[in-house]
């Protein structure tokens, strides 16, 4: 792993993207500044630009945004929908102009939590079982059809269950549910922001995350909150959620989860740099979560601590990040 800046002019002008208009706005805009300045403090040449995508300000308003700009790289610090779904990749890639992270398919799939699980299952890789549901199925007026659908899920996984939106991030519109009522409940909070739900199989367990900088996996972080789940809260508002790097685990089981990690990253398409979250259940079975492509870099973010943990900082690691651009880049 490269762990030196070399020369900053060598980057030329790079423009961080940040902002957007998913409902990760206010975290992407987090992430956006404290990766600016560490690249100024690094004596690079950078400069903040906070794209709008949706259509209240424009279907050109993105190209426009980016013609009136002079720069040689994109450090990607977007979350969510239009920034870390290919939408702003395929942009980029368009004007041959590279950029951190992932590529447009990986970034795809990555938003994509259906996907994703599809695609893990198809390589044999551990996740929960789950059931798909339409935002259209539960708006129906015909409550015997609603009721058969919940029936149906319930014979599927049985309680507790994880309910998601499939394609948005930071555990926006999830919900555990412990009954029908409360699973009707939370399939209408994720139709608030979906047309896919999924209802996941409920893991008794521990909670970890897997960075993955530069092909390597960082320092495995247990995840320990007094709330039923790390949601939105226990990621970016209370401080009451505990980390654990080192993770606890002895090394030989930690190198194994690094493994899977790395696995479950590449199945995807993934390169330059992500998280992979996953759950290990009482019998010490790993199930696959998530992935995120474009994770957060706040002061309650994981990879920052990870990176730390194995001996980067915060400020060269915004620096590899932005090297992934090169290696990895159109």
């Amino acid at each position: 792993m490269n762990s030196q800046v070399g020369n900053p002019e060598s980057f030329g002008r790079v423009a961080v993207f940040m902002g957007g208009d998913s409902a990760e706005r206010e975290v992407s805009l987090k992430s956006g500044a404290a990766a600016l300045e560490a690249l100024k403090r690094k004596g690079i040449d950078a400069f903040g630009l906070d794209l709008r995508f949706n259509k209240k300000h424009g279907a050109g308003s993105i190209c426009q945004q980016l013609g009136a700009e002079n720069f040689d790289i994109a450090f990607i610090a977007l979350h969510g929908r239009g920034g870390e779904d290919g939408v702003i990749q395929g942009v980029l890639e368009a004007l041959e102009i590279p950029y951190s992270g992932c590529k447009v398919a990986a970034s795809a799939i990555g938003m994509d939590k259906l996907r994703t699980k599809l695609l893990w299952s198809g390589a044999g890789l551990p996740t929960p079982a789950f059931e798909l549901i339409k935002a259209a199925e539960i708006l129906v007026e015909d409550k015997q059809l609603l009721e058969q659908l919940l029936d149906k899920t319930v014979a599927s996984l049985d309680f507790p269950v994880m309910v998601k939106p499939a394609h948005e991030g930071s555990s926006i519109g999830m919900n555990k549910a412990d009954d029908k009522a409360s699973l009707l409940d939370a399939l209408n909070a994720a139709a608030q922001y979906d047309k896919e739900i999924l209802v996941e199989k409920w893991i008794v367990g521990k909670e970890y995350t897997g960075a993955v900088l530069a092909g390597e996996a960082l320092p495995l972080i247990r995840l320990e909150t007094p709330r039923e789940f790390y949601d939105f809260q226990a990621k970016y508002i209370t401080d009451d959620t505990i980390y654990h790097c080192p993770c606890g685990l002895d090394k030989a089981l930690e190198n194994q989860y690094q493994e899977l990690i790395l696995d479950a990253f590449e199945c995807v398409g993934a390169e330059g740099w992500g998280r992979v979250d996953f759950m290990c259940d009482e019998q010490g079975q790993p199930w696959l979560i998530e992935i995120n492509t474009v994770p957060g870099l706040t002061d309650h973010s994981l990879v920052p601590m990870a990176a730390r943990n194995y001996g980067i900082e915060f400020d060269e690691l915004i620096v590899q990040i932005l090297n992934t651009a090169i290696t990895h880049g159109t």
